[in-house]
């Protein structure tokens, strides 16, 4: 029984002197991170994609803002506005953006709404789908717009110059010019 006692004692102390010496060198120092080791190589970065299939994907609104002449932003679609633009690898688009905060129709039927609710529902939504281009040397993103919530977009060809691409982050783009510009970001969804 005394045996067993002295035997487990040790083990125990030489394990834990095993322990203590364990971070150190033959020459009694601090062994340095990957010492003895074979480095391993680094890799390369893969190179970018090329915009037309980093495009490629369903983005998140972030942001819908009028730019004004000062520079400053006005939300287009209020705080928080939510939004989905879809492209495919065959040329073909579509979006939708909405104000988060819609007033529900009180008689509970869309083709029933009051003036006053179409009006919120119209000016709160924009959608949009239809083929697109992207040229990556001109920086632009052209829709070709078949159908939209607003019938004044239909058959329109609208060019955008992009600002960011990359499907890791973020793709900007802005319309209009002068006083009429709006900047739109999305997120890439994972």
């Amino acid at each position: 029984m005394i045996w067993r006692s002295i035997v487990s004692v040790a083990a125990i102390a030489g394990l834990g002197l095993f322990a203590l010496t364990a971070g150190h060198s033959q020459e009694g120092q601090p062994k340095q991170k990957g010492q003895g080791q074979p480095k391993a190589q680094a890799q390369p970065a893969a190179p970018p994609k090329p915009w037309k299939e980093a495009i490629v994907g369903s983005w998140s609104l972030l942001i819908s803002d009028t730019v004004n002449k000062d520079g400053t932003q006005t939300p287009q679609f209020g705080p928080n506005p939510m939004g989905l633009l879809m492209f495919d690898n065959s040329g073909h688009f579509s979006m939708q953006i909405m104000r988060a905060s819609l007033p529900k129709f009180a008689a509970k039927n869309r083709l029933q709404g009051t003036a006053d609710e179409n009006k919120a529902a119209i000016a709160g939504t924009i959608t949009q789908f239809g083929g697109y281009t992207l040229d990556e040397p001109s920086k632009t993103l052209t829709f070709r717009v078949e159908g939209s919530s607003y019938p004044n977009d239909q058959g329109l060809v609208l060019k955008r110059t992009v600002t960011a691409l990359n499907p890791d982050d973020v793709l900007t783009y802005n319309q209009g010019a002068g006083d009429n510009v709006v900047m739109r970001a999305w997120k890439f969804m994972k």
